[in-house]
């Protein structure tokens, strides 16, 4: 009997082995309950992706399998998440992060433990500059990207006196530092007579408001997004604080937070976003039509992410021929990869994707938020030179 029992959990052992030997592990850690709007998109679109490649056969001969985390939004949590999927789950490479304190987390993690990690969503600069390290990528248009595409417009404006309102850790730090430079570099008469940064989701919407209406600027800048946003949008409506100004905002135009807006939508905020509805290219009449059917619903912005986090691993392991983290680090190098919105690529430079954004005006269309006057600017174009990328990242 114990020898027959032995027999047993030996080929067992065995067939476990050899299906993990025939798998390609990706770890993703996220913060699923704390961001829904943006994750549960996310993980669909991540979903539909690990569908399709391993319909077509999979990556390198073996299939994807992803196990996912939930960070609860906390960065420590987000480590031992990590930990647990490298050691108990055995995972290849590790994914994820939504908000910048986080992705910072596991950024460092990744450093520390010599394993490749791509940030799909976090935006904060320093992912990729200032704490970069050679084993983190970042797939999303980072804070630099996005306000050097929305500073131009706020330019074009000539509002000299600007208030910022943004939450107050790592991402909205990050986008107004960025912004107040990129626009002062190109209006040298700019003033910033009011700053507001209350904690992340813990927005007192009414004091804000008064506060920037008091300082009576010409034109806002914005970076609140998710709830903060939809409370901002309301006392601002209620207390006249958009009318006869200008507002630039980002990530507004992302449906996850444009569509919550419903009748209180604004009309002619400049915004970064995704107008799904009127994106007509191949690449992406593709990737819509195949979302759709398979979940009957439109795709956000969240899904274009974790659509494209893993498509882009499958392609850089593919090209890697390898889960072998200095494998993937070369291969990741100057990776060209498919997306919904084109062709984008991993800079070797700082492990940045040139993946671009969406840039129109907000227009509330018989209730309903939507984007138009939008096009599609490439993210290569809104980054630095690679001499000054060399002088914000560190030595790896």
């Amino acid at each position: 009997m114990t020898r027959h029992w032995f027999a047993t959990v030996f080929l067992a052992g065995l067939s476990s082995l050899a299906a993990a030997q025939g798998t390609i592990k990706i770890g993703e850690v996220n913060s699923y309950k704390v961001q829904p709007a943006f994750l549960e998109p996310y993980k669909k679109g991540m979903d539909l992706a690990v569908e399709e490649i391993n319909a077509a056969g999979g990556v390198n001969g073996k299939k994807i399998q992803l196990i996912t985390r939930d960070d609860n939004g906390n960065p420590g949590d987000a480590v031992r998440a990590a930990e647990e999927l490298i050691s108990r789950e055995q995972v290849d490479v590790l994914a994820g992060g939504f908000l910048s304190n986080i992705g910072l987390a596991l950024a460092d993690f990744a450093k520390q433990k010599k394993f490749f990690y791509l940030a799909s969503e976090p935006l904060t600069d320093k992912i990729v500059w200032g704490s970069g390290n050679r084993y983190t990528f970042r797939l999303r248009p980072s804070t630099y990207m996005q306000s050097a595409m929305l500073a131009p417009e706020a330019a074009k404006l000539k509002k000299k006196r600007w208030a910022v309102v943004y939450p107050n850790y790592e991402y909205g730090q990050s986008a107004v530092a960025t912004f107040k430079a990129l626009l002062k570099a190109q209006q040298p008469d700019v003033e910033f007579v009011a700053e507001q940064a209350p904690p992340l989701g813990k927005l007192d919407a009414g004091s804000v408001v008064q506060a920037l209406a008091d300082a009576k600027p010409d034109a806002i800048f914005n970076v609140l997004f998710g709830a903060d946003l939809s409370k901002f949008v309301r006392e601002g409506n209620t207390r006249g604080l958009f009318q006869g100004r200008e507002v630039v905002s980002m990530l507004t135009g992302e449906p996850e937070y444009l569509d919550p807006l419903k009748d209180e939508t604004p009309n002619g905020w400049i915004v970064t976003g995704y107008p799904w509805y009127g994106i007509q290219t191949p690449e992406h009449k593709a990737f819509f039509l195949a979302y759709h059917r398979k979940y009957n619903d439109y795709p956000r912005l969240g899904s274009v992410v974790g659509y494209t986090t893993i498509k882009s691993l499958a392609a850089g392991i593919t090209k890697a021929k390898s889960t072998e983290t200095e494998k993937l680090i070369t291969a990741f190098s100057g990776l060209v990869f498919d997306t919904p919105f084109g062709k984008s690529m991993y800079r070797a430079e700082d492990h940045q994707s040139t993946m671009g954004a969406f840039v129109g005006k907000t227009l509330n269309d018989k209730g309903k938020g939507t984007m138009v006057d939008y096009r599609y600017l490439d993210g290569a174009k809104y980054q630095p030179t690679n001499e000054e990328v060399k002088k914000l990242r560190p030595a790896n």
